[in-house]
Formats: structure tokens, C-alpha cells, sequence
């Protein structure tokens, strides 16, 4: 009956591949003209469909076509031709969707076909893959198959100098890893010439391991990161305080979340220590912030456990591995707190120079498709975030594995016990078995136990890629034992080794349920690949996080009762169902987490457009006068209406503040007198400043050469801009830390970091404009400015635990006696903290 039905409504992936069926077929009777050409002939075919295009033809007009050519080019280059369903996942990257294609199904030569395809517009395509190996892999694997056609290819990864990266971008063709695409887009705008730009537009992305890429470190934002011009004063301040505050009195702490949070009783202490109103004023919020990280660091960050002191240098400790993490540092201010806790010198905060998210990046593209073996589980969110649907491509060949049900242990070490059993009865046949685990210390327990075992194997724990791609392509010999986190390996076949089909394929033994359903799917797809046998199973434990997360206890009391023991598994559909629902409860917990992320990051993303679109527009100038012009406007404008309020007569105006701001950042000396003022209107006001501001500028203009003029007036505006958007992007960050907290007192978190961001946009804009202002009406220029970077930054992918390396120290600070207490009191240092300091 459902089969009935589906033939009367097919679904949208159903018909998508009935679509894709039928020009498939017309791509293979195309195919069949170009066989008797020559390799000359073949290979002219590219300017023929380039001239196609330049002459009002369309990428599906010639798509057939192109297919084709590429499909006989990579017959006679490779030896290898597209089957009919890798020309159907073609044309779901084409459409800019996801081709969900099991592992082994060749993905990589299926991407050439739309790569080719949209290579002939000459705008670009960037292939991505998840690591500089198979990047490096595929450009070498696909290099001779696209230069025979006539295109370039470029190889983008980390190390290469400017002018190799320009080189690799300028390809019709460019292959590279997320992290190396996003980061030179983050260096593209920091730069103050327009000839040192890497990147061109972004065209066309085709994402490998899309659901890796997209789903599973889009909360991992990318960070270029330098040293602060921070005093390090107030994290010894804060420090002192958290350390007289009372658990439970002053604040609570949440064992599951990690998180701390001052009671009223602390926010009182803490406005009587640093002598203000309110702690919670958005004038206060980095005092607040330094609060927080001080309390963490004393409370949840645990000496000899997450960090150790060595040297007089606090070195986090890897929570996975138990290893050492020399030159690594907390971010966000934590690794300064917990030097101040540990009476160390507080080394320099690190700031973000610039960051994005790859949502955020991958979504600039003009067309985005991915590949994948695993995209179906996460369909809504690729629909709603990107734009893209999942088309699931049928295999080549029928699937041969045999999937066993999960096997149900009461406990850890029984589940252990039978995983090490059931791997040597496998190796004394001779089967190939892959294990894949959860977790880096389950690797390494299961490592021992078979070693005691003295059965030879490989551990693989995600830590080099090259010798990962090695061990994973051997996995499928005779006799071979593999463990492996479940995410290790992706992007690499495993072939069967000589009469291991006769052996029955490669075994896949999971030892627990990962969180997601997709990294399950992962993890099953690496046996059964073209038609291969193989099979899988997964053992479970009562006392395995996803069971101990969502209520085993009912089964447990159930086998209790029934007086099982802790080697007697039990085999349970009614299981199994239970633990695919928990899957589902936490992939839409995660997706909810990511999508409010997401929300929260378009605000920065509004934001860093227009930043980067006017930056943009200023490196292309000749002539910044009209940009200048308006500035100068906007200042003027706002200093007198602040100080011209609509709701006070015009006798209460504060004329002489508006002579002294205007004074002070229009003129080198005293042009203006509240007297001046008297008697006009606001407009009249505006308008006789105007006047006098605009002849300065101009005379000013004309005191210099055009092109020393030139060069002086972008120095300035791209000074002013790159370090006012780098003290927003920190204080963007500090707010967000803190916004949650609005949700106590019945308000938006999301609505009010749209308020607050919007507000402090606003005022960074105010303050780009002031600073150009009299930079450039007051600035005395003796010789030839240079454009310089305002700070030199390093590329750094934060983990949860840890960011960029050391900077340079500082043991004293920098609050002179006469600068307001960093505290936030609005007292000079000296009357404040200072005079405790003297």
C-alpha cells in the first residue's frame, strides 16, 4: 500500500531523482559522440562551451554537454567513468543541494562533474575538505583530469605566502580545508592594500563531508587573534574579591553545566568592594565579566586536573587525553583569572582581531552544495540555515551488510569484557574488524585490554591525518584490528584486502551509541562499501552516558529483577527504539543550540558586512573627500543636537559645551564662543559650524600634495575603523557572555542583544567618525604616512578549553593615577583601587 502511494506522490527527493534519471540518460547518449574525437578535439570542447556561455546560454543549457565531456575526458585521464547515479549526484551540487551518497559510492570523482561544469564561467570553485591531506590527495588525484581540459588548479592550505594563495584563488579550480577558506576571508579584511587580497568573490563551494563542515563545527567560530592593550590590573582586583565570597551565601555553582553565578548576596559585596550602584549597569559590564571569570577560575577550574603550574606558567591538561597542552591558553580572559588565582605575573589578554562562524562564511557564497554519506538525519537544519535540500543517491550496487540488532549490557565492564571476546573469536578467523568509540579514553582502555589479549592492532584518535589516511586504508587486510573515534578516517575508502570477502567483509563493532544518529550511520557505512559484504553491531551498557542521560532506570531495576548478570546481554528491539528516540531528543536539543547561535552571530554578521563593505569601499577610493565630508557632518550634527535637546527651552541649551567639543576635535584653536550661538536654532547652529569646518578642511587640503593627502586620509580612516571594530567585537562578546541573565527578569536575551548590539554599533560608528574627525582637521603631516595593520594577528580554531599562544608579558599596569578606575566607579585610579595600590 505504501509503495501505491509513494508511485501517486512521490516525495521531493523522488522526484528529484526521477529528474536526475532522465538527464543522466541524455548525459550517456551524448557520451557516445565524443568517443571518436581526439584528445585535442575533447579538449577544445572547453573553449566551445566557455563561448556557449559568453554568448547568453545558461549553465543548464550546457549542462548535458559538459557532463559529458568531462565523463570522456576522465574515461581516457583516469581510466575511470561516472556511473549513472554519480551523474545524479552531479546535479545536486549543480542545483546547489547535498548528495547523500554512501561511503565508497566515489564522491570525489562525482564532485568533478559539477566542478567542471561551473569552472567554465571562470568566477571559481572552491572544493573543502575537512584537513590538508585530502585536500593535497584530490588536487593531486584531479589535477591531470581538469588540465587536460584546459583549467587551472590551485592548492589553498596553511603556510603558503600571499602571493601563493592569490595564485591558488586565481584557479578555475582551487582545493583547500574550512579553516584555510575562512581565515584568508578574515585576513582579506584586515588589510590596508587592496592588492594584497587573496580571495576573489566567493562563487561556488562544493563542501566534502558536509555535515562534518556545516553541522558539527558550526558552533566553532574562527578567530585571528593578537595581544590586547588591556591592563591586567583588574583581573588581580577581581581575583581578590571572589576569594572572600562564601559558597552558597555569595554564589551557587552548577555541577552539570559548569557554570557559577553570584547570589544577591554576592552582587550586594560586590558593589560595595568596587563602591558602585549597580553591578548590572552596561556601564559595569566589564567588571562584571572579570567577576565571573575570576569565580570560575576558583570554583570550577581545578588545579592538577584542568591546568597544572609549571615554571611559573599555567599549562592546561587535554581532558581527553590527559596530555599537557603547552603554548595553548584559555580565552575570553580565563587563563589571566587563574593566573591571578595562582599569584602568578597575569600575562597579556589575547583579543580577537576578527572571527566568523562557518555558517556565517559559507552562507557568502553565491551556490553552496556538500557531499556526504550522512546529511538525511540533519535535513531540517541544512534547509533552514542553508538553503540546501539532501538528495539521497541510490548505490551503484545493493547494499550486502548485515546489520545486527544492538547488544544490552547491565554494566561497563560486562560490555567491555564481551567486546574484547567477541574481537578475538573475529581475528582468529582472519575477519578485518573496525572498532569505533565515542571517546579518546575509551580508545586507549580498549587498547590495553586487547594488548593482555597480545592481539596486535592500531589505534587511531584523530591526531595526523597522513598516518589516519594510512591506517584506515589498511583496515580492511586480513587480520587487522583498528580503533577508532568514530569521526577518524572520514573521506577514506577502506578496500578489502585479498579473501576477505570469503571471511565476510569488514566487521563494524561499536562500543556505545554516539549522541547523533548520523555519526552511528557514520561508523556502520565504512563496511558494505560497492556492494562489499560486511556487517555491524553496536553494544550498549546501562551505564553509558546517552542511557544514564535518558532514564535506563526502568530497565535496569527490570534486569535486576530478572537476576541478570553483569556478561548476560540482552537483545531488544523495544531498546534499540528507545535509544534512537534519546538520539533524536539530543540531535534537536544540539539544533536548537546551533540555530540560537546562529541568531546570535547574524547580529555580528549585519554588523561585520557593513564594516567590511565600507572598508572595502575605501581601499577601492581615489578620493575619500565625499567619505571625509560626511563624517565631519555627522559629528557636528550630533554634538549639537545631544546638547540641544527637543524637550528644553532654547535659553537652558548648553552652547558652551558645543564650542568646546566642536573646538576640540575641529579646530587647533579656539574658533567658537557660546556666544556665537546665541539667538540661532538648531539648524542654524549646524549650519554655521558647517561652514567654518568645511573651509578648514578644504584649506587643509590644499596645504598638501594629492597623492601624500591621499595616502594620509586612508591611514587614518583605517586606523580609526580596525581598532574601534576590534574593541566591538570584544565588547560584543562580553555582552553576549552576560545576556542570558536578562531571561530572569521576563526579557528577550536574543531581542535585547539585538538592542544592545545595535546601540553599541551605533556608538562605535560615533566613535570611528570622531576620531577620523580630528584626526584629519588637527593632525600636523610633516612626511608620507604609511598604512600600517593596526595589529598583527594568528589564526586560531578555539577549542572549548583552549585558544592562541602566550603573549607577551607585562608585570606592571598602565592606569596612570589621573585615568578612571578600571573598576568602573567613576573615580580617578588614585582616589580609588590606586590609593590601595600606593
Amino acid at each position: 500500500m505504501i509503495q501505491f502511494l509513494k508511485k501517486i506522490f512521490p516525495n521531493a527527493n523522488d522526484r528529484n531523482l526521477n529528474r536526475y534519471e532522465r538527464i543522466a540518460g541524455q548525459v550517456e547518449a551524448a557520451g557516445e559522440a565524443l568517443k571518436n574525437l581526439s584528445d585535442e578535439e575533447l579538449a577544445g570542447r572547453t573553449d566551445v562551451l566557455k563561448d556557449r556561455l559568453k554568448n547568453g546560454e545558461t549553465l543548464d543549457d550546457i549542462l548535458v554537454d559538459a557532463f559529458a565531456v568531462i565523463r570522456e575526458a576522465s574515461t581516457r585521464v583516469l581510466g575511470q567513468r561516472h556511473y549513472p547515479v554519480q551523474i545524479m549526484g552531479a546535479m545536486a551540487l549543480h542545483e546547489g543541494n547535498i548528495a547523500e551518497m554512501k561511503t565508497g559510492e566515489g564522491k570525489t570523482l562525482m564532485a568533478t562533474l559539477a566542478i567542471y561544469l561551473n569552472a567554465l564561467t571562470e568566477e571559481g570553485v572552491h572544493v573543502v575538505t575537512v584537513n590538508e591531506y585530502l585536500a593535497r590527495r584530490d588536487s593531486e588525484i584531479m589535477s591531470p583530469l581538469f588540465n587536460y581540459l584546459g583549467l587551472t588548479v590551485g592548492l589553498n592550505i596553511s603556510n603558503l605566502s600571499k602571493e601563493e594563495k592569490a595564485e591558488a584563488y586565481r584557479c578555475d579550480v582551487t582545493y583547500g580545508t574550512n579553516n584555510e577558506y575562512g581565515f584568508d576571508y578574515l585576513r582579506d579584511n584586515m588589510v590596508v592594500y587592496k592588492e594584497q587580497m587573496v580571495q576573489r568573490p566567493l562563487n561556488f563551494a562544493i563542501v566534502d563531508e558536509v555535515d562534518s563542515i556545516l553541522v558539527d563545527e558550526a558552533r566553532t567560530p574562527l578567530i585571528i587573534s593578537g595581544s590586547a592593550a588591556k591592563s591586567t590590573e583588574l583581573y588581580a582586583m577581581a581575583n581578590h574579591f571572589v576569594h572572600r565570597l562564601k559558597k552558597e551565601e555569595d554564589y551557587t555553582v552548577d555541577e552539570k553545566t559548569k557554570n557559577v553565578q553570584l547570589t544577591e548576596e554576592g552582587i550586594n559585596k560586590a558593589e560595595q568592594m568596587f563602591n558602585i550602584d549597580n553591578l548590572y549597569d552596561y556601564a559595569h559590564v566589564t567588571l562584571n565579566h572579570h567577576i565571573n571569570q575570576a569565580l570560575k577560575a576558583k570554583v570550577i577550574m581545578i588545579r592538577d586536573v584542568d591546568y597544572v603550574v609549571q615554571e611559573g606558567e599555567v599549562v592546561i591538561v587535554d581532558p581527553f587525553t590527559g596530555r599537557l597542552m603547552a603554548g595553548r591558553r584559555y580565552s575570553d580572559g580565563l587563563h589571566q583569572a587563574i593566573e591571578a588565582k595562582e599569584g602568578l605575573e597575569i600575562q597579556r589578554e589575547s583579543m580577537t582581531l576578527a572571527t566568523i562562524t562557518f555558517q556565517n562564511y559559507f552562507r557568502m557564497y553565491k551556490k553552496l552544495s556538500g557531499m556526504t554519506g550522512t546529511a538525511k538525519t540533519e535535513e531540517e537544519e541544512f534547509r533552514n540555515i542553508y538553503n540546501m535540500d539532501v538528495n539521497v543517491i541510490p548505490t551503484n550496487k545493493p547494499i550486502a551488510r548485515l546489520d545486527s540488532s544492538d547488544l544490552i549490557y547491565k554494566s561497563m565492564a560486562g560490555k567491555f569484557r564481551a567486546i574484547v571476546e567477541e574481537i578475538a573469536q573475529r581475528h582468529a578467523t582472519g575477519q578485518p574488524i573496525l572498532v569505533g568509540t565515542v571517546a579518546v579514553e575509551t580508545s586507549e582502555l580498549l587498547s590495553q585490554m586487547l594488548h593482555k589479549k597480545r592481539i596486535p592492532h592500531n589505534v587511531l584518535n584523530a591526531k595526523n591525518h597522513e598516518r589516519e589516511a594510512e591506517i584506515i586504508e589498511n583496515a580492511g587486510q586480513v587480520g587487522m584490528v583498528t580503533i577508532a573515534t568514530n569521526m577518524a578516517g572520514r573521506g577514506t575508502d577502506i578496500k578489502l584486502g585479498e579473501g576477505v570477502r570469503e571471511l565476510g567483509g569488514l566487521h563494524i563493532l561499536g562500543t556505545e551509541r554516539h549522541e547523533s544518529r548520523r555519526i552511528d550511520n557514520q561508523l556502520r557505512g565504512r563496511a558494505g562499501r560497492q556492494g562489499d559484504p560486511g556487517s555491524s553491531q553496536f553494544y550498549i551498557s546501562m551505564e553509558d552516558e546517552l542511557m544514564r542521560r535518558f532514564g535506563s532506570d526502568n530497565l535496569m531495576n527490570m534486569m535486576e529483577r530478572l537476576g541478570m548478570d553483569e556478561d548476560t546481554p540482552i537483545e531488544s528491539k523495544l531498546v534499540t527504539k528507545a535509544v534512537e528516540s534519546a538520539q533524536k531528543r539530543v540531535e534537536g536539543s544540539n539544533f536548537d543550540a546551533r540555530k540560537q547561535l546562529l541568531q546570535y552571530d547574524d547580529v555580528m554578521r549585519q554588523q561585520r558586512e557593513i564594516i567590511y563593505g565600507q572598508r572595502q569601499d575605501v581601499l577601492d577610493a581615489d578620493n575619500l573627500s565625499d567619505i571625509i565630508v560626511r563624517m565631519l557632518d555627522a559629528v557636528v550634527d550630533r554634538v549639537v543636537t545631544a546638547h540641544t535637546p527637543d524637550e528644553t527651552v532654547q535659553e537652558e541649551w548648553d552652547l558652551k559645551e558645543i564650542a568646546d567639543h566642536i573646538n576640540g576635535v575641529m579646530f587647533t584653536e579656539q574658533v567658537y564662543s557660546e556666544k556665537d550661538f546665541k539667538g540661532l536654532d538648531r539648524e542654524e547652529i549646524i549650519e554655521k559650524i558647517n561652514e567654518k569646518v568645511h573651509a578648514a578642511f578644504q584649506e587643509k587640503e590644499n596645504m598638501m600634495p594629492e597623492e601624500q593627502l591621499r595616502e594620509f586620509e586612508k591611514a587614518v580612516i583605517l586606523r580609526a575603523v580596525d581598532t574601534k571594530w576590534m574593541d566591538h567585537i570584544d565588547q560584543m562578546e562580553q555582552l553576549r557572555q552576560g545576556i542570558h541573565l536578562r531571561a530572569y527578569g521576563q526579557i528577550d536575551p536574543l531581542r535585547e542583544y539585538q538592542f544592545e548590539g545595535f546601540e553599541m554599533f551605533e556608538a562605535m560608528i560615533a566613535a570611528i567618525e570622531e576620531e577620523v574627525s580630528m584626526y584629519i582637521m588637527k593632525a600636523q603631516v610633516e612626511q608620507n604616512v604609511q598604512r600600517e595593520q593596526v595589529a598583527e594577528g594568528k589564526a586560531v580554531v578555539p577549542s572549548d578549553k583552549a585558544e592562541s599562544k602566550k603573549q607577551p608579558t607585562r608585570k606592571k599596569s598602565d592606569i596612570g593615577r589621573n585615568d578612571p578606575c578600571p573598576c568602573g566607579s567613576g573615580k580617578k585610579y588614585k582616589s580609588c583601587h590606586g590609593a590601595a595600590a600606593e
